[in-house]
């Protein structure tokens, strides 16, 4: 009763303002839109059926008129999602699952840039008769999870790897510029010198910083400008994940403040302000200095164990965080104090893309269903959370609980690592390779993984191949 006399209260107060010339109408728009009168009537607005595969991204072109995404079936399409209609699809050029797909600014919509699990970065150019001229611009030692365009521009752009290099592209060079390799900052790593990648994004108040996440507790920050560039210019992290070697980072999200959003692999989102940082060197701080840093706002209640899951800013003025998660639900939280506020389901198994519309009040969701979702603020009343969404809540905490219980022995941990060289080769040596398990291992393998969280294909139902589904 109190959102929707809230959303009542700066309605007819905003008009009122709007009406005497005293408030602007995008600032109107803006104060209405992130209300939680209006987020909490979120409702689903269209399924998009089109996909014939899990739906690996969802994102929509700079003026919020078109929802591209890419999938499992290695298929790009373009949905005018307003009238809940395809426009058109064409093949990626890509060999395996589609993590990736946008499309540059101020290219009339034409120029679309993909990265998938074969390790390519491809562009797509969409040409005056329809067709589509795809070419493969560069290629990564492993699955490549996400790319970051320079806000604003039509040309330059970032990739990531699980190869753990970060590179930097020029659609007007055609060429891609290497520009270093992530390395472990933790003294007790010293298996993988490299830090394999999962997330980039870029400040949009400064693009000349660029942040990175993946396989450990740090989420780097780096200056484009710094020479040399492969050192980072700050580091974040909640102090007791520090020298935790079990955790890391799925997705990052930078607001419109340079806040600094990171979601971690069966744990817990954090909100970083940027006084909140360690440094370019965080084994240089003393336990002493570690606690005089403020700690980051926290979001509780969602897993993030089987997949690789985003994180995202919702609202007009990135008044909320949303995310997905393993029980197939969406939670949106208040960026201030972390207070749950909408919880929906989302998908039958897990929720791992949402992408909020760039200038209204949408949300486009996606998972391992082969579909995409779309939610808006359509309910006739504020929607209450469900009457069970504490014991989901408690669902979840005792899953990530068990699961941080289990004791692993050094055989096993070798046994691990020799699985993650022996995957990595996979992705090298693809063409020469086509069976995971041709060793007699499978088993013993499928076990031993399970045990470190890629347990998706234990869902009935789930996609006919769940490891192409289901990353960690």
């Amino acid at each position: 009763m109190e959102c929707g006399s809230e959303a009542h209260t700066i309605g007819v107060e905003g008009i009122w303002r709007r009406q005497l010339g005293l408030l602007d109408p995008r600032k109107f728009a803006r104060r209405i839109g992130g209300s939680e009168g209006i987020i909490k009537r979120m409702s689903l607005y269209a399924k998009l059926d089109g996909h014939d595969g899990c739906v690996n991204t969802v994102q929509f072109n700079p003026t919020g008129d078109l929802l591209v995404t890419g999938s499992d079936d290695r298929q790009v399409i373009f949905w005018e999602w307003a009238a809940k209609a395809k426009r058109f699809s064409y093949p990626s050029g890509h060999s395996d699952n589609v993590f990736q797909a946008r499309i540059m600014p101020f290219t009339d919509d034409r120029s679309v840039i993909t990265c998938a699990a074969d390790g390519q970065v491809r562009h797509g150019l969409i040409l005056e008769n329809g067709l589509v001229d795809t070419k493969r611009l560069a290629k990564h030692q492993g699955r490549v999870h996400k790319l970051a365009i320079e806000p604003g521009s039509p040309h330059i752009f970032y990739s990531c790897g699980e190869d753990g290099v970060v590179q930097h592209f020029d659609l007007r060079s055609h060429s891609a510029a290497r520009l270093f390799s992530c390395s472990s900052l933790s003294e007790n790593k010293q298996y993988h010198s490299n830090v394999r990648l999962n997330a980039i994004v870029i400040d949009p108040r400064n693009p000349n910083y660029f942040a990175v996440g993946g396989f450990d507790e740090y989420a780097r920050v780096y200056d484009i400008r710094s020479s040399p560039l492969d050192s980072p210019v700050n580091t974040f992290s909640p102090n007791h994940l520090i020298g935790n070697d079990s955790v890391h980072i799925t997705g990052l999200a930078y607001s419109a403040t340079s806040e600094l959003l990171v979601s971690y692999n069966d744990e817990l989102i954090y909100l970083f302000q940027k006084n909140m940082g360690m440094g370019p060197n965080p084994k240089s701080l003393s336990a002493e200095k570690l606690h005089e840093l403020d700690q980051p706002q926290v979001y509780v209640g969602h897993r993030n164990a089987r997949t690789v899951k985003g994180v995202n800013f919702f609202g007009p003025n990135d008044e909320y965080v949303v995310s997905g998660s393993d029980c197939g639900r969406i939670f949106i939280w208040k960026k201030k104090g972390g207070q749950l506020l909408w919880l929906m389901v989302g998908d039958k198994h897990v929720v791992n893309c949402l992408e909020p519309h760039p200038c209204v009040t949408i949300l486009a969701t996606s998972g391992l269903e082969k579909n995409v979702k779309l939610w808006a603020p359509i309910a006739e009343a504020p929607i209450p959370l469900p009457d069970n969404a504490e014991q989901i809540m408690e669902a979840n905490r005792q899953g990530r609980e068990d699961r941080s219980r289990i004791t692993v022995t050094p055989d096993v941990i070798m046994h691990v690592l020799r699985l993650q060289r022996r995957q990595a080769m996979v992705y090298i040596e693809r063409n020469a390779r086509t069976d995971f398990d041709s060793d007699g291992e499978a088993e013993e393998d499928a076990y031993i993984l399970r045990l470190f969280g890629s347990d998706a294909s234990s869902d009935e139902g789930a996609s006919a191949n769940p490891k192409e589904c289901t990353i960690s």
